[in-house]
């Protein structure tokens, strides 16, 4: 399971943006067997994956840092999660070049593009207050994330090519051991929203967070369509496939919806 890269805490909680719903309101969740893995279950947050969320880089969005809306959320960089996550990672970089990379001769410094938080986690260094892939406004080969980039030029999935984390969010992926009353064990898998809570205590301190804003809902799909991708790379392929099922029942109900997300148009 990816590791966020987290945000510090301050004295006080801030509150959410104007723009925001709040962090509290009614969910319709729904649990299903793993029909891959008879000792696991899904549960599975039905308002979140049937919203219409999307990520608005660049059309919009306001960065979780006052000051540095171009960054989105790449201001914190990317705590890997693994030895195998950071040593995938790799390989792709080793691919990037001066026209797909802005921070391409800094990442071939002796400094490298890896560094150790003040946790003492690996992650992707920062340079200019923010991740050393992040290319900035202006650059001839497109502002954003260089490992994104270099995913679409190769007709890849940039869950590929970018840290877990990273291609992840805004999903978010949970385990817990659960034990039934005839003495036997389930892993509950939870898939759901990473709102602001997410990132921890310091996730309040974020100057804006996108899964609760208004402005980023208002997409032609929901989300567990438009992240067809990484929802099958989180679930496997079976669990899937008796997602949308479900999904799509919610939706082609003929009675009201039952706990929209407050967030999505005319809520």
């Amino acid at each position: 399971m990816a590791k966020a890269a987290k945000a510090k805490s301050k004295e006080k909680q801030k509150p959410v943006e104007a723009d925001e719903a709040g962090l509290d309101f009614p969910r319709a969740w729904v649990e299903f067997p793993d029909p891959a893995d008879d000792e696991q279950v899904f549960r599975c947050d039905l308002t979140w994956l049937t919203s219409r969320w999307a990520c608005i880089f660049g059309r919009g969005c306001q960065g979780i840092t006052a000051g540095r809306a171009s960054d989105g959320c790449c201001t914190l960089g990317a705590h890997f999660s693994d030895e195998d996550d950071e040593a995938r990672v790799a390989e792709h970089v080793a691919r990037l070049t001066p026209e797909v990379w802005q921070l391409h001769e800094a990442g071939r410094s002796p400094e490298g593009w890896v560094e150790v938080s003040e946790d003492g986690e690996r992650q992707t260094r920062l340079v200019d207050g923010a991740c050393i892939f992040l290319n900035r406004p202006g650059f001839a080969g497109g502002e954003g994330c260089a490992l994104h980039t270099l995913a679409l030029r190769e007709e890849r999935e940039p869950l590929e090519t970018k840290p877990d984390v990273c291609w992840q969010l805004p999903i978010r992926r949970t385990y817990d051991w659960v034990d039934r009353p005839d003495d036997t064990q389930v892993l509950v898998v939870s898939i759901g929203e990473y709102d602001r809570r997410g990132w921890g205590p310091g996730g309040h301190d974020l100057h804006w967070w996108c899964t609760g804003a208004k402005s980023a809902h208002g997409a032609g799909e929901p989300v567990y369509v438009s992240y067809r991708p990484e929802l099958i790379e989180l679930m496997g392929a079976p669990a899937y496939e008796r997602l949308v099922e479900l999904c799509e029942a919610r939706l082609a109900s003929s009675l009201p919806l039952l706990a929209p997300h407050p967030a999505d148009p005319q809520v």
